[in-house]
């Protein structure tokens, strides 16, 4: 595992959401202050605001790859699309060595129900399935922010 890979299941372990770990940890090669990649993940975990949902840890690769490659202007419409299409790739890459993007098929457990919350804080869930979660996204998204390339 990478330091950087390191660093983000660290911070998920200290008890930081699995979007925050991503986005603290990789945001400030961009410009983002950790404390800026914390607030701003903040909502994302648990599947979007513990939806259970798109995983936290997707939505934050999502921002960390805008942060590189994403658009600032209108009329640059080759970015917009070019961070689409890294977002696709990434989405497919996650997928493969996990089966899904959605929280609740990640952990196998609903946590947008207060009982759905309970169980996966009973069979502690977080603890041992999600640091390979988060693990899994960082060492995805660490090989794409390396490619030099774009995807066109």
């Amino acid at each position: 595992m990478s330091k950087k890979a390191d660093q983000a299941v660290s911070l998920f372990k200290q008890g930081f959401n699995c979007s925050q770990s991503m986005v603290a940890t990789y945001g400030e090669q961009f410009g983002l202050s950790r404390e800026q990649g914390l607030k701003l993940g903040s909502g994302f975990g648990g599947g979007m605001g513990a939806m259970a949902e798109t995983c936290g840890v997707v939505t934050g690769a999502f921002m960390v790859l805008g942060l590189k490659y994403g658009s600032d202007r209108t009329s640059d419409n080759e970015a917009k699309l070019n961070t689409y299409k890294l977002i696709r790739k990434f989405a497919k890459k996650f997928k493969d060595r996990n089966d899904s993007i959605t929280c609740k098929d990640l952990i196998d457990c609903d946590i947008s129900t207060a009982e759905g919350y309970k169980v996966a804080s009973e069979k502690d869930l977080f603890s041992t399935v999600c640091p390979k979660i988060v693990q899994d996204a960082a060492e995805i998204l660490e090989e794409m922010l390396m490619e030099q390339k774009s995807c066109y």
